[in-house]
């Protein structure tokens, strides 16, 4: 004969610990990070925002310092954040972290999500045309099936 215990129902340890969500300054990522915002303030989740700075060969062999103008990219991500967190201290409270990542979006954002053990992924819908055929970050990101992903439009 097998002992049964009774189901306890546990408050509050279900759900998401840690939301990423990705951020590039694009109305899009914006609007995702609003939306991974609210869900990170209804589950008491960690809000990890990610910024990938890309790695451009083209811009380094045309004498612009690639590197200067996604660190400044990123402190104007971080400033922008600050500000709006600011705002809406007195009525939301949600605790977030920013970090940068280099590479393209797609391994930037794996990588991230990874390392910071996120339970949901959260990106804007990609405003380029192009990415219809070849696949937006958010289809591929779909695709490798690892986290749920939430597509911002």
């Amino acid at each position: 004969m097998t002992e049964q215990h009774p189901h306890q129902f546990e408050r509050g340890t279900d759900g998401p610990k840690v939301i990423v969500v990705g951020v590039d300054g694009s109305d899009s990522s914006f609007r995702a990070a609003a939306y991974a915002g609210g869900l990170a303030r209804r589950q008491h989740a960690l809000l990890a925002v990610v910024y990938v700075q890309p790695v451009l060969a083209a811009g380094a062999a045309l004498g612009v310092s690639v590197a200067e103008t996604t660190d400044e990219i990123a402190e104007s991500l971080v400033s922008e954040i600050r500000e709006a967190s600011e705002r809406v201290k007195d009525i939301y409270d949600v605790r977030w972290e920013f970090h940068t990542f280099r590479g393209d979006p797609f391994n930037g954002l794996v990588t991230a999500a990874d390392e910071l053990t996120a339970d949901a992924v959260v990106v804007g819908a990609s405003e380029q045309a192009g990415h219809r055929i070849v696949g937006s970050v958010a289809v591929r990101l779909v695709k490798a099936g690892r986290w749920p992903v939430t597509v911002v439009p």
